[in-house]
């Protein structure tokens, strides 16, 4: 049996088109498949200003991958961070955080494996901030000034206070003297001596009724002898 012409050239053009088809989708597959190119890294401080390093998968297949971190020492490895697995990642992105306590332009090496797909380092490595986190330990908060006390502290033994001798009655209160005739006179008398209540009061009084009795006598005399001259 034999093909015409027309017939031949239409199965040719069909073979193009498939292989260009399946040249088409295995170009896709290889762009869509987990690759290197979808993981990142970067050394931030978290929300209480201690350090971690955060490394993000947005491959959407959601290819299992694990992630590995390195502190770099002279281009070796001087100790592991850590290993974490990142599961069922998005074009959105999973995120895995590291805690460590970075220093200042350090470096770090990442390393990526996800079976048969990836097995290699972001490249270039992690290098650290040029400034530590700043947390709470090394802002500690000033001391608050003690507010003084209202009342003077007393001490709290009282049995070594020396005690205050009480006044004797014998001394507190002297015995007063008897009166007599050579004893001075207290305030209270004093006050009526100055109102001519003492012993001078009597020649006071009989020397001014003689001086009244001679000047009525000269008054007395005085008119008779006018009466006398008139006559």
């Amino acid at each position: 049996m034999s093909i015409s012409p027309r017939t031949a050239r239409s199965v040719r053009f069909l073979g193009v088109v498939s292989a260009s088809v399946a040249l088409v989708l295995g170009v896709a597959g290889n762009a869509m498949a987990c690759s290197i190119r979808d993981f990142s890294a970067k050394a931030e401080c978290d929300a209480q200003g201690k350090g971690v390093i955060s490394v993000t998968d947005v491959d959407p297949t959601g290819v299992t991958a694990e992630v590995s971190v390195y502190l770099e020492n002279n281009g070796a490895d001087e100790r592991l961070v850590g290993t974490q697995t990142i599961e069922d990642s998005t074009a959105k992105g999973v995120t895995v955080t590291f805690s460590e306590d970075w220093e200042p332009n350090a470096e770090y090496r990442v390393h990526v494996k996800a079976k048969g797909y990836v097995d290699e380092d972001i490249k270039p490595n992690l290098t650290t901030p040029s400034e530590a986190c700043e947390t709470d330990e090394d802002n500690p908060p000033a001391p608050e000034n003690p507010k003084p006390s209202d009342k003077p502290s007393t001490p709290a033994d009282t049995d070594t206070a020396t005690p205050v001798p009480a006044e004797s009655e014998s001394e507190s209160t002297a015995p007063e003297p008897a009166g007599d005739g050579n004893t001075p006179s207290p305030e209270g008398d004093s006050n009526l001596a100055e109102t001519g209540a003492d012993s001078n009061t009597p020649v006071i009084a009989g020397v001014a009724a003689a001086f009244l009795a001679v000047g009525g006598g000269a008054i007395y005399y005085s008119t008779r002898r006018r009466e006398a001259t008139s006559r």
